[in-house]
């Protein structure tokens, strides 16, 4: 059997758009989360993910496999002022963040998530920050799971609606 490792790295510009392809596949099938045609705005900005990088302190990494295909991605965050969700988050002082964690279905259930998760983390650790932020909803179970399971609490103060979505907001004290 052939073992796949997973590296992460930031993405090249020539990969934004196959990586917002998978951001845009892997939200619209999530089941009780908004349709393309509920939120086009917000698969709009999942299709053209590189564009997010255009801010400054934000990068798009990806998860690789040996055989060089990417298998998710996350944007992080070193300065919450960029982050762009609603609520607070956005005035979080000495915290990093990271939005819009994919993996691809094909590629579940091999802590690919988990890996670009702690990849975060390690990239706010380094740069000495206090706290992560991150928000997710009811259709991102497994990933709320996972959070949790790394020492993430809940942070009701960052909750907030995107539309008739309710988000729900996270932290991570890093030290």
């Amino acid at each position: 059997m052939n073992q796949q490792t997973y590296t992460v790295r930031n993405a090249y510009s020539s990969e934004f758009q196959e990586i917002g392809r998978l951001m845009v596949q892997v939200y619209s099938q999530l089941n009780g989360f908004p349709k393309p045609s509920e939120q086009p705005n917000y698969y709009n900005m999942l299709a053209n993910i590189g564009n997010l990088i255009q801010k400054p302190n934000t990068e798009l990494l990806v998860a690789v496999s040996t055989d060089n295909k990417i298998v998710g991605g996350v944007v992080y965050f070193s300065d919450m002022q960029y982050y762009g969700s609603g609520g607070t988050a956005t005035k979080e002082k000495n915290a990093a963040g990271f939005r819009l964690l994919a993996v691809d279905p094909d590629t579940r259930g091999h802590g690919i998530g988990k890996i670009l998760t702690n990849a975060c983390i390690e990239k706010a650790k380094q740069t000495k920050l206090q706290n992560m932020v991150i928000h997710t909803t009811k259709a991102m179970q497994t990933a709320w799971a996972m959070y949790e399971n790394l020492g993430f609490k809940r942070a009701e103060d960052l909750d907030f609606m995107q539309e008739q979505l309710p988000v729900f907001g996270f932290r991570l004290a890093l030290n």
